[in-house]
């Protein structure tokens, strides 16, 4: 582990000037190398999917960690797209002169190296690899032993891309073991080669990574998303936005777990929702007001108001207006996603300007908090927190910054 990170130290610094169409080439190169191994790769995939049933692994999980054509076709326009971003190396992002004549420029740097420290999902394997080589940061990836052969596979595709365009392999190396070892070591930094770490994964892994990390972190602990309702929205679209966040993928962090239901909608909206969700075989959680409603729902305690089901699971809760609709997210909520349903400016301005989560959206569902949906060609996670990144962490939020300032002879003054 310890040569890992020496290796990737010393990758980062060739790959860091590397110029932008290098690094879309060598991106395109591991893009056709996933097509060629695309059988060896979904035969992998299928040893690890059978193992992991046979553990028991949850619906979740076993949908994140699953591959097949269309998400393997998936995984290569992902790496199309991140090919065709701008460089977010060298840009100038700010530019200012003194009244002493210096030119100060604020200009965008890689971070350096970047572990990544990630469950189930295989994808996140060839989308981490490149983002971080569009950023110019060298990454250390560890997948979780669920996915171990799948990841695998993916790194072989990687790595004979980055030697078919004659660059360091090491740019983009793979912790090849299932030791629980490995992920200690990382996060104490591997001797202060690896600068940061983006864990990506279930609530225990982050919680991990969150108490025993001695480097900094990217990322978020839990995505409990929320959907309002306003009396003020139109029904058709208030319906097909609630069932496409909360079931067409219940196991991604953007997913939405409770919606709240403007008091003055229960007569008109609700019914036509409650329908939809018991069609699609959702489970309801409702609080004593809806509970004694509907046939068919089960009661909601404090607790449902705290979680994050990644299930077709959702709770129901009466607000009587979208200021106590943010009062509840912001007491209850993860700051990950929460999307307002309405067609009144001023509900939906209260909405923006007083919620503190990272995603808010108008009118569309939870499920667009994603970093293609973004236009970012993929990420590597949401991060909730308020410093450095929020949100999709595409190739731009895998950067920093430096100063270079222009002098001709200034000195300063004793």
């Amino acid at each position: 582990m310890i040569a890992l990170g020496e290796n990737a130290r010393i990758a980062s610094h060739s790959l860091s000037v590397l110029s932008n169409e290098l690094k879309n080439k060598a991106i395109l190169s591991i893009a056709n190398q996933i097509s060629i191994n695309k059988n060896q790769i979904l035969t992998a995939n299928q040893k690890d999917y059978v193992k992991a049933e046979e553990k028991g692994l949850n619906k979740a999980a076993l949908d994140r960690l699953l591959l097949d054509e269309e998400r393997v076709q998936g995984i290569i326009n992902a790496l199309e797209s991140i090919a065709e971003l701008d460089d977010p190396i060298g840009e100038i992002l700010e530019e200012w002169d003194r009244p002493n004549g210096l030119l100060i420029q604020k200009v965008s740097v890689p971070l350096g190296v970047i572990g990544i420290i990630y469950e189930s999902r295989p994808n996140v394997t060839a989308d981490a690899a490149a983002l971080c080589l569009k950023s110019g940061n060298a990454v250390i990836l560890r997948g979780g032993s669920e996915s171990f052969y799948s990841n695998t596979a993916i790194h072989e595709s990687i790595k004979l891309g980055l030697i078919k365009e004659n660059l360091n392999p090491d740019m983009i190396q793979i912790v090849n073991t299932t030791n629980r070892e490995a992920v200690d070591l990382m996060l104490t930094g591997l001797n202060g080669a690896i600068d940061i770490l983006v864990p990506r994964g279930g609530r225990s892994l982050v919680s991990k990574i969150q108490s025993d990390a001695r480097i900094p972190m990217i990322g978020h602990l839990e995505g409990i998303c929320h959907i309002y309702v306003d009396k003020s929205s139109n029904i058709e679209m208030a319906v097909d936005i609630v069932i496409n966040s909360k079931m067409r993928r219940t196991g991604i962090c953007g997913a939405a777990e409770t919606l709240l239901i403007d008091e003055k909608a229960i007569q008109s909206h609700l019914p036509s929702i409650i329908d939809a969700l018991k069609r699609s075989d959702c489970e309801i959680r409702a609080d004593d007001k809806i509970f004694n409603l509907y046939d068919g729902l089960f009661p909601a305690n404090e607790e449902d108001w705290y979680t994050e089901y990644l299930d077709a699971i959702i709770s129901i809760k009466s607000i009587e207006n979208v200021e106590e609709a943010v009062s509840h997210i912001n007491n209850y909520g993860s700051g990950h996603t929460e999307s307002i349903v309405s067609q009144d400016k001023e509900a939906v301005d209260y909405f923006f300007s007083n919620l503190n989560s990272a995603i808010i959206l108008n009118n569309a569902s939870t499920q667009f908090a994603d970093g293609g949906e973004f236009g970012m060609g993929a990420e590597i996670g949401i991060a909730t927190d308020k410093i450095h990144a929020r949100g999709p962490v595409g190739a731009r939020q895998l950067t920093s910054y430096k100063y270079l300032i222009q002098g001709n002879g200034q000195t300063r003054p004793s």
